[in-house]
Protein backbone atom coordinates (compact mmCIF):
# COMPACT_ATOMS: atom_id res chain seq x y z
CA UNK A 1 0.00 0.00 0.00
CA UNK A 2 1.46 3.12 -1.01
CA UNK A 3 2.15 6.05 2.08
CA UNK A 4 2.28 2.86 4.50
CA UNK A 5 3.55 3.48 7.68
CA UNK A 6 4.88 0.96 10.33
CA UNK A 7 4.31 1.78 14.07
CA UNK A 8 6.01 -0.54 16.85
CA UNK A 9 3.27 -0.12 20.13
CA UNK A 10 5.54 -1.26 23.17
CA UNK A 11 2.97 -1.64 25.88
CA UNK A 12 -0.81 -3.51 25.64
CA UNK A 13 -2.16 -1.59 29.25
CA UNK A 14 -5.66 0.20 29.58
CA UNK A 15 -4.41 3.22 27.66
CA UNK A 16 -3.53 0.97 24.47
CA UNK A 17 -6.16 0.49 22.78
CA UNK A 18 -8.01 3.51 22.23
CA UNK A 19 -3.88 4.68 20.88
CA UNK A 20 -4.72 1.71 18.53
CA UNK A 21 -7.67 1.99 17.18
CA UNK A 22 -7.19 5.67 16.25
CA UNK A 23 -4.13 4.75 14.38
CA UNK A 24 -5.72 1.66 12.66
CA UNK A 25 -8.42 4.14 10.89
CA UNK A 26 -6.31 5.49 8.46
CA UNK A 27 -5.81 2.45 6.45
CA UNK A 28 -2.22 3.42 6.30
CA UNK A 29 -0.55 2.13 9.22
CA UNK A 30 0.63 -1.16 10.00
CA UNK A 31 1.04 -1.31 13.88
CA UNK A 32 3.23 -4.11 15.62
CA UNK A 33 2.26 -4.67 19.37
CA UNK A 34 5.04 -5.67 21.39
CA UNK A 35 5.51 -7.20 25.16
CA UNK A 36 7.51 -9.30 27.38
CA UNK A 37 4.43 -11.91 27.20
CA UNK A 38 3.36 -12.58 23.77
CA UNK A 39 0.16 -13.27 24.64
CA UNK A 40 -0.64 -9.92 26.12
CA UNK A 41 0.18 -8.34 22.73
CA UNK A 42 -2.11 -11.08 21.19
CA UNK A 43 -5.03 -10.13 23.21
CA UNK A 44 -4.77 -6.60 21.74
CA UNK A 45 -3.72 -7.28 18.38
CA UNK A 46 -6.16 -9.79 17.62
CA UNK A 47 -9.23 -7.47 18.06
CA UNK A 48 -7.57 -5.15 15.10
CA UNK A 49 -6.96 -7.05 11.71
CA UNK A 50 -3.50 -6.15 10.32
CA UNK A 51 -2.12 -5.38 13.69
CA UNK A 52 1.09 -8.11 14.61
CA UNK A 53 2.00 -9.22 18.17
CA UNK A 54 5.70 -9.86 18.93
CA UNK A 55 7.44 -10.87 22.33
CA UNK A 56 10.17 -7.85 23.29
CA UNK A 57 12.25 -7.66 26.87
CA UNK A 58 12.59 -3.89 26.02
CA UNK A 59 15.62 -4.50 28.49
CA UNK A 60 17.57 -6.63 25.46
CA UNK A 61 19.18 -3.77 24.27
CA UNK A 62 19.92 -5.76 20.90
CA UNK A 63 16.62 -6.81 20.47
CA UNK A 64 14.92 -3.53 21.22
CA UNK A 65 17.47 -2.29 18.72
CA UNK A 66 15.91 -4.51 15.89
CA UNK A 67 12.50 -3.61 16.70
CA UNK A 68 12.69 0.31 17.04
CA UNK A 69 14.74 0.31 13.56
CA UNK A 70 11.96 -1.99 11.74
CA UNK A 71 9.50 1.07 12.35
CA UNK A 72 8.99 4.48 11.08
CA UNK A 73 8.04 5.32 14.11
CA UNK A 74 7.89 3.92 18.29
CA UNK A 75 5.30 4.64 20.98
CA UNK A 76 6.42 3.73 24.24
CA UNK A 77 3.71 3.03 26.62
CA UNK A 78 6.22 1.18 28.88
CA UNK A 79 6.92 2.13 32.54
CA UNK A 80 8.80 5.83 32.21
CA UNK A 81 11.90 4.67 33.45
CA UNK A 82 11.99 2.53 29.96
CA UNK A 83 11.50 5.49 27.70
CA UNK A 84 14.87 6.72 28.09
CA UNK A 85 16.28 3.41 26.75
CA UNK A 86 13.62 3.31 23.59
CA UNK A 87 14.62 6.87 22.74
CA UNK A 88 18.37 5.72 22.80
CA UNK A 89 17.72 3.31 20.21
CA UNK A 90 15.46 5.21 18.40
CA UNK A 91 18.61 8.19 18.07
CA UNK A 92 20.57 5.30 16.90
CA UNK A 93 17.45 4.08 13.89
CA UNK A 94 16.99 7.69 13.49
CA UNK A 95 13.33 6.84 14.01
CA UNK A 96 10.42 9.03 15.69
CA UNK A 97 9.30 8.76 19.31
CA UNK A 98 6.05 9.11 21.23
CA UNK A 99 5.17 8.66 24.73
CA UNK A 100 2.53 10.36 26.80
CA UNK A 101 4.82 10.51 29.99
CA UNK A 102 6.65 13.91 31.69
CA UNK A 103 10.03 14.03 30.41
CA UNK A 104 12.45 12.94 32.46
CA UNK A 105 16.06 14.33 33.18
CA UNK A 106 17.55 11.11 32.01
CA UNK A 107 15.05 11.70 28.70
CA UNK A 108 16.07 15.12 28.59
CA UNK A 109 20.08 14.81 28.26
CA UNK A 110 19.17 13.04 24.86
CA UNK A 111 17.62 16.35 23.73
CA UNK A 112 20.90 17.39 21.46
CA UNK A 113 21.43 13.49 20.55
CA UNK A 114 17.91 13.69 19.18
CA UNK A 115 18.00 16.91 17.01
CA UNK A 116 21.25 15.49 15.27
CA UNK A 117 19.59 12.47 14.07
CA UNK A 118 16.98 14.63 13.23
CA UNK A 119 14.00 12.46 15.24
CA UNK A 120 11.06 13.93 17.10
CA UNK A 121 10.96 12.27 20.62
CA UNK A 122 7.21 13.52 21.95
CA UNK A 123 6.24 12.84 25.21
CA UNK A 124 3.53 14.37 27.27
CA UNK A 125 0.66 13.74 25.12
CA UNK A 126 -1.85 12.04 27.04
CA UNK A 127 -4.49 13.91 29.46
CA UNK A 128 -2.25 15.27 32.19
CA UNK A 129 0.23 15.93 31.31
CA UNK A 130 -1.05 16.43 27.93
CA UNK A 131 -4.59 17.95 27.18
CA UNK A 132 -4.23 19.98 30.27
CA UNK A 133 -1.30 21.71 28.84
CA UNK A 134 -2.89 21.88 24.79
CA UNK A 135 -6.11 24.12 26.67
CA UNK A 136 -3.63 26.04 29.44
CA UNK A 137 -1.18 27.37 26.45
CA UNK A 138 -4.05 28.29 24.04
CA UNK A 139 -5.53 30.42 26.66
CA UNK A 140 -2.50 31.88 27.86
CA UNK A 141 -1.13 32.50 24.51
CA UNK A 142 -4.52 34.25 23.45
CA UNK A 143 -4.14 36.77 26.28
CA UNK A 144 -0.55 37.74 25.75
CA UNK A 145 -1.59 38.09 22.03
CA UNK A 146 -3.80 40.38 23.41
CA UNK A 147 -1.74 42.34 25.47
CA UNK A 148 -3.01 40.83 28.58
CA UNK A 149 -0.68 39.18 31.29
CA UNK A 150 -1.78 35.89 33.60
CA UNK A 151 -1.87 36.54 37.67
CA UNK A 152 -2.83 33.67 38.65
CA UNK A 153 -2.81 30.15 37.22
CA UNK A 154 -4.30 27.11 38.64
CA UNK A 155 -5.52 24.13 37.12
CA UNK A 156 -6.94 20.82 38.58
CA UNK A 157 -7.53 17.57 37.14
CA UNK A 158 -9.23 14.17 38.44
CA UNK A 159 -9.79 11.02 37.45
CA UNK A 160 -13.14 9.80 39.28
CA UNK A 161 -15.78 7.69 39.32
CA UNK A 162 -19.41 8.97 37.25
CA UNK A 163 -21.83 10.31 40.06
CA UNK A 164 -23.50 7.81 40.05
CA UNK A 165 -20.64 5.27 40.52
CA UNK A 166 -18.97 6.69 43.21
CA UNK A 167 -20.74 5.11 46.04
CA UNK A 168 -18.33 4.20 48.70
CA UNK A 169 -16.86 6.73 51.47
CA UNK A 170 -13.96 7.31 49.58
CA UNK A 171 -15.71 8.53 46.25
CA UNK A 172 -12.68 7.03 44.21
CA UNK A 173 -12.94 3.46 42.53
CA UNK A 174 -9.57 1.86 40.33
CA UNK A 175 -9.26 0.54 36.87
CA UNK A 176 -5.76 -0.44 37.63
CA UNK A 177 -3.43 -1.43 40.83
CA UNK A 178 -4.30 0.97 43.72
CA UNK A 179 -0.57 1.06 44.90
CA UNK A 180 0.19 4.17 42.78
CA UNK A 181 -2.90 5.93 43.82
CA UNK A 182 -1.98 5.29 47.29
CA UNK A 183 1.92 6.16 46.99
CA UNK A 184 0.97 9.33 45.63
CA UNK A 185 -0.01 10.53 48.85
CA UNK A 186 3.22 10.35 49.73
CA UNK A 187 4.41 12.95 47.42
CA UNK A 188 5.83 16.57 48.35
CA UNK A 189 3.78 19.22 46.70
CA UNK A 190 5.20 22.82 45.86
CA UNK A 191 3.65 25.55 44.22
CA UNK A 192 3.21 29.26 44.38
CA UNK A 193 0.53 31.29 46.20
CA UNK A 194 0.15 34.58 46.47
CA UNK A 195 3.61 35.37 45.70
CA UNK A 196 4.72 32.60 48.31
CA UNK A 197 6.60 29.69 47.61
CA UNK A 198 4.47 27.03 49.22
CA UNK A 199 5.99 23.24 49.99
CA UNK A 200 3.72 20.61 51.90
CA UNK A 201 5.55 17.61 53.13
CA UNK A 202 3.33 14.49 51.86
CA UNK A 203 2.43 13.75 55.12
CA UNK A 204 0.68 16.90 55.28
CA UNK A 205 -1.04 16.84 51.71
CA UNK A 206 -4.13 16.01 52.25
CA UNK A 207 -4.39 18.35 55.26
CA UNK A 208 -3.60 20.61 52.40
CA UNK A 209 -6.88 20.20 50.24
CA UNK A 210 -9.48 22.54 49.84
CA UNK A 211 -13.03 23.12 48.22
CA UNK A 212 -12.72 23.19 44.00
CA UNK A 213 -15.67 25.11 42.31
CA UNK A 214 -16.52 23.89 38.91
CA UNK A 215 -20.09 22.93 38.48
CA UNK A 216 -22.43 23.03 41.59
CA UNK A 217 -23.66 19.09 40.79
CA UNK A 218 -19.88 18.09 41.86
CA UNK A 219 -18.35 18.59 45.35
CA UNK A 220 -14.86 18.53 44.58
CA UNK A 221 -11.83 19.40 46.35
CA UNK A 222 -8.36 19.45 45.19
CA UNK A 223 -4.66 19.57 46.44
CA UNK A 224 -1.49 19.85 44.97
CA UNK A 225 0.39 17.84 42.34
CA UNK A 226 4.17 17.67 43.03
CA UNK A 227 6.57 20.53 41.68
CA UNK A 228 4.45 23.14 39.58
CA UNK A 229 6.42 25.83 40.79
CA UNK A 230 8.38 25.79 37.50
CA UNK A 231 5.38 26.27 35.45
CA UNK A 232 5.72 30.05 35.89
CA UNK A 233 8.76 29.49 33.20
CA UNK A 234 7.50 26.20 31.73
CA UNK A 235 3.95 28.02 30.67
CA UNK A 236 6.00 31.99 30.23
CA UNK A 237 3.52 33.70 32.50
CA UNK A 238 5.81 35.57 35.11
CA UNK A 239 3.47 37.95 36.56
CA UNK A 240 1.34 34.88 37.97
CA UNK A 241 1.59 35.07 41.89
CA UNK A 242 -0.60 31.61 42.07
CA UNK A 243 0.55 29.06 40.11
CA UNK A 244 -0.74 25.40 41.15
CA UNK A 245 -1.48 22.20 39.08
CA UNK A 246 -3.00 19.76 41.51
CA UNK A 247 -5.35 16.38 41.87
CA UNK A 248 -8.86 16.36 42.59
CA UNK A 249 -11.53 14.36 44.02
CA UNK A 250 -14.36 14.21 45.51
CA UNK A 251 -15.26 15.99 49.03
CA UNK A 252 -14.60 13.42 51.99
CA UNK A 253 -11.44 11.69 50.54
CA UNK A 254 -8.63 13.73 52.16
CA UNK A 255 -9.68 13.28 55.65
CA UNK A 256 -10.27 9.55 55.07
CA UNK A 257 -6.87 8.88 52.95
CA UNK A 258 -5.11 11.03 55.84
CA UNK A 259 -6.61 8.73 58.23
CA UNK A 260 -5.59 5.57 56.64
CA UNK A 261 -1.75 7.83 55.77
CA UNK A 262 -2.15 8.51 60.50
CA UNK A 263 -2.26 5.18 60.84
CA UNK A 264 0.68 3.87 59.09
CA UNK A 265 -0.75 1.79 56.12
CA UNK A 266 1.54 4.09 53.17
CA UNK A 267 4.78 1.41 54.91
CA UNK A 268 6.17 -0.57 52.35
CA UNK A 269 8.88 -2.36 54.25
CA UNK A 270 7.92 -6.68 54.84
CA UNK A 271 6.39 -7.44 58.08
CA UNK A 272 6.60 -11.29 58.80
CA UNK A 273 3.16 -11.46 60.11
CA UNK A 274 2.01 -9.90 56.51
CA UNK A 275 4.21 -12.70 54.49
CA UNK A 276 3.03 -15.08 52.18
CA UNK A 277 4.94 -17.75 54.48
CA UNK A 278 2.98 -17.44 57.37
CA UNK A 279 0.43 -20.12 57.47
CA UNK A 280 -1.85 -19.12 60.03
CA UNK A 281 -4.99 -17.44 59.15
CA UNK A 282 -4.81 -13.93 58.62
CA UNK A 283 -8.24 -11.53 60.01
CA UNK A 284 -8.10 -8.02 59.24
CA UNK A 285 -8.44 -7.25 62.63
CA UNK A 286 -4.76 -9.03 63.69
CA UNK A 287 -3.19 -6.63 60.72
CA UNK A 288 -5.04 -3.53 62.04
CA UNK A 289 -3.52 -4.15 65.59
CA UNK A 290 -0.17 -4.82 64.77
CA UNK A 291 -0.30 -1.73 62.86
CA UNK A 292 -1.30 0.15 66.13
CA UNK A 293 0.67 -1.43 68.64
CA UNK A 294 -2.89 -2.37 70.11
CA UNK A 295 -2.72 -4.86 72.97
CA UNK A 296 -6.10 -5.44 72.04
CA UNK A 297 -7.65 -6.60 68.72
CA UNK A 298 -11.34 -6.32 69.69
CA UNK A 299 -12.86 -4.35 66.91
CA UNK A 300 -14.54 -1.64 69.62
CA UNK A 301 -11.12 -1.27 71.09
CA UNK A 302 -9.50 -1.19 67.22
CA UNK A 303 -12.34 1.73 66.36
CA UNK A 304 -11.42 3.28 69.66
CA UNK A 305 -7.53 3.65 68.44
CA UNK A 306 -8.48 4.42 64.66
CA UNK A 307 -11.14 7.41 66.12
CA UNK A 308 -8.01 9.37 67.71
CA UNK A 309 -6.14 9.01 64.26
CA UNK A 310 -8.40 11.33 62.29
CA UNK A 311 -7.44 15.14 62.17
CA UNK A 312 -10.36 16.93 61.33
CA UNK A 313 -12.18 17.92 64.46
CA UNK A 314 -15.58 18.37 62.05
CA UNK A 315 -18.01 16.25 63.57
CA UNK A 316 -20.01 15.20 60.51
CA UNK A 317 -16.61 14.32 58.69
CA UNK A 318 -15.44 12.48 61.81
CA UNK A 319 -18.50 10.20 61.59
CA UNK A 320 -18.06 9.66 58.05
CA UNK A 321 -14.26 8.41 58.01
CA UNK A 322 -15.57 6.22 61.08
CA UNK A 323 -18.17 4.87 58.62
CA UNK A 324 -15.83 4.36 55.81
CA UNK A 325 -13.33 2.41 58.05
CA UNK A 326 -16.19 0.05 59.04
CA UNK A 327 -17.36 -0.16 55.44
CA UNK A 328 -13.24 -1.06 54.66
CA UNK A 329 -13.75 -4.00 57.38
CA UNK A 330 -9.98 -4.04 58.85
CA UNK A 331 -11.45 -4.36 62.21
CA UNK A 332 -13.24 -6.95 61.43
CA UNK A 333 -11.77 -11.05 62.62
CA UNK A 334 -14.31 -12.48 59.71
CA UNK A 335 -12.75 -10.64 57.13
CA UNK A 336 -9.11 -12.21 55.79
CA UNK A 337 -6.52 -10.36 54.97
CA UNK A 338 -4.47 -10.33 51.69
CA UNK A 339 -0.52 -11.79 52.78
CA UNK A 340 1.17 -9.40 50.33
CA UNK A 341 3.96 -8.84 52.67
CA UNK A 342 3.61 -4.86 53.29
CA UNK A 343 1.10 -2.68 55.19
CA UNK A 344 0.69 -1.05 52.06
CA UNK A 345 0.30 -3.91 50.06
CA UNK A 346 -2.16 -5.43 52.00
CA UNK A 347 -4.30 -2.52 52.15
CA UNK A 348 -4.32 -2.18 48.24
CA UNK A 349 -5.07 -5.59 48.12
CA UNK A 350 -8.58 -5.01 50.11
CA UNK A 351 -9.53 -1.90 48.11
CA UNK A 352 -8.77 -3.50 44.98
CA UNK A 353 -11.43 -5.96 46.45
CA UNK A 354 -14.04 -3.47 46.92
CA UNK A 355 -13.30 -0.51 44.74
CA UNK A 356 -12.42 -1.87 41.00
CA UNK A 357 -15.25 -0.71 38.42
CA UNK A 358 -18.43 -3.11 38.17
CA UNK A 359 -20.10 -3.96 35.26
CA UNK A 360 -21.76 -0.90 32.77
CA UNK A 361 -20.04 1.34 35.66
CA UNK A 362 -18.42 4.66 34.16
CA UNK A 363 -15.67 6.68 34.97
CA UNK A 364 -15.02 10.49 34.41
CA UNK A 365 -12.44 12.91 33.88
CA UNK A 366 -12.91 16.64 35.16
CA UNK A 367 -10.13 19.42 34.07
CA UNK A 368 -10.35 22.65 35.32
CA UNK A 369 -7.98 25.67 34.60
CA UNK A 370 -8.34 29.05 36.18
CA UNK A 371 -6.97 32.24 34.99
CA UNK A 372 -6.72 35.56 36.36
CA UNK A 373 -6.21 37.96 33.66
CA UNK A 374 -4.85 41.62 33.79
CA UNK A 375 -6.21 42.85 30.27
CA UNK A 376 -3.78 45.74 28.17
CA UNK A 377 -6.46 48.04 29.23
CA UNK A 378 -5.94 47.36 32.99
CA UNK A 379 -9.13 45.26 33.81
CA UNK A 380 -9.16 42.21 35.03
CA UNK A 381 -11.65 39.18 34.25
CA UNK A 382 -11.55 35.34 35.15
CA UNK A 383 -11.13 32.86 32.27
CA UNK A 384 -11.92 28.97 33.03
CA UNK A 385 -10.99 26.06 30.45
CA UNK A 386 -13.34 23.15 31.45
CA UNK A 387 -13.03 19.42 30.47
CA UNK A 388 -15.81 16.99 31.18
CA UNK A 389 -16.00 13.48 29.92
CA UNK A 390 -17.47 10.15 30.65
CA UNK A 391 -16.61 6.89 30.05
CA UNK A 392 -18.33 4.14 27.78
CA UNK A 393 -20.17 1.85 29.80
CA UNK A 394 -18.28 -1.70 28.97
CA UNK A 395 -16.38 -0.02 26.36
CA UNK A 396 -13.44 2.62 26.86
CA UNK A 397 -12.73 4.87 30.31
CA UNK A 398 -12.65 8.08 29.98
CA UNK A 399 -8.99 7.76 31.15
CA UNK A 400 -8.06 5.45 28.49
CA UNK A 401 -9.62 7.25 25.86
CA UNK A 402 -7.85 10.79 26.93
CA UNK A 403 -4.31 9.69 27.28
CA UNK A 404 -4.78 7.15 24.60
CA UNK A 405 -6.58 9.40 21.84
CA UNK A 406 -4.00 12.00 21.98
CA UNK A 407 -1.27 10.08 21.74
CA UNK A 408 -2.33 8.55 18.85
CA UNK A 409 -3.24 11.96 17.20
CA UNK A 410 0.05 13.14 17.45
CA UNK A 411 1.96 9.83 16.52
CA UNK A 412 -0.46 10.53 12.94
CA UNK A 413 0.70 14.30 12.77
CA UNK A 414 4.38 13.46 12.79
CA UNK A 415 4.19 10.42 10.41
CA UNK A 416 1.96 12.65 8.21
CA UNK A 417 4.79 15.49 8.71
CA UNK A 418 2.57 18.07 10.02
CA UNK A 419 4.69 18.10 13.12
CA UNK A 420 8.40 18.57 12.35
CA UNK A 421 10.10 20.23 15.38
CA UNK A 422 12.96 17.93 16.17
CA UNK A 423 14.54 16.95 19.32
CA UNK A 424 12.88 15.77 22.86
CA UNK A 425 10.08 17.87 23.14
CA UNK A 426 6.93 18.33 24.87
CA UNK A 427 3.41 19.66 23.04
CA UNK A 428 4.66 23.51 24.23
CA UNK A 429 4.77 25.47 21.75
CA UNK A 430 1.90 26.37 18.96
CA UNK A 431 3.54 24.53 16.29
CA UNK A 432 3.37 20.96 18.07
CA UNK A 433 0.37 21.69 20.02
CA UNK A 434 -2.34 23.64 17.74
CA UNK A 435 -2.47 20.17 15.50
CA UNK A 436 -3.46 18.57 17.82
CA UNK A 437 -5.75 20.87 19.35
CA UNK A 438 -7.60 21.20 15.95
CA UNK A 439 -8.35 17.45 16.10
CA UNK A 440 -9.22 16.86 19.89
CA UNK A 441 -13.20 17.91 18.89
CA UNK A 442 -13.47 15.31 16.30
CA UNK A 443 -12.81 13.12 19.08
CA UNK A 444 -15.31 13.90 21.33
CA UNK A 445 -12.28 15.67 23.25
CA UNK A 446 -13.39 19.21 24.22
CA UNK A 447 -13.18 22.26 26.73
CA UNK A 448 -15.74 24.69 27.66
CA UNK A 449 -14.04 28.36 27.92
CA UNK A 450 -15.64 31.16 30.38
CA UNK A 451 -14.84 34.47 30.65
CA UNK A 452 -15.98 35.66 33.68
Amino acid sequence: MSGQKSILLLGSGFVAEPCLEYLMRSGNNVVTVACRRVAKAEELAVKYPGTKAISLDVEDDAALDAAVAGHDLTISLIPYTQHARVMKAAIKAKKHVVTTSYISPAMEELDQAAQEAGIICMNEIGLDPGIDHLYALKIINEVHAQGGKITSFESFCGGLPAPEDSNNPLGYKFSWSARGVLLALRNNARYWQDGKLVEIQGKDLMDSARPIYIYPAFATVGYGNRDSSHYRERYNIPHAQTCVRGTMRYQGFPEFAKTLVNMGFLDDAPQQLLSAANTEPLPWNKVTAQLLGSSSDSPSSLLEAIEAKIDTQDPEARKRVMHGVKWLGITSPEVQAAKRGTYLDVLCARLEDLMMYGEGERDMILLQHKFEVENKDGSNNTRTSVTLMYGEPNGFTAMAKTVGVPCGIATQLILDGKITKTGVIAPMTPDVYQPILDLLPSEGINAVEETI
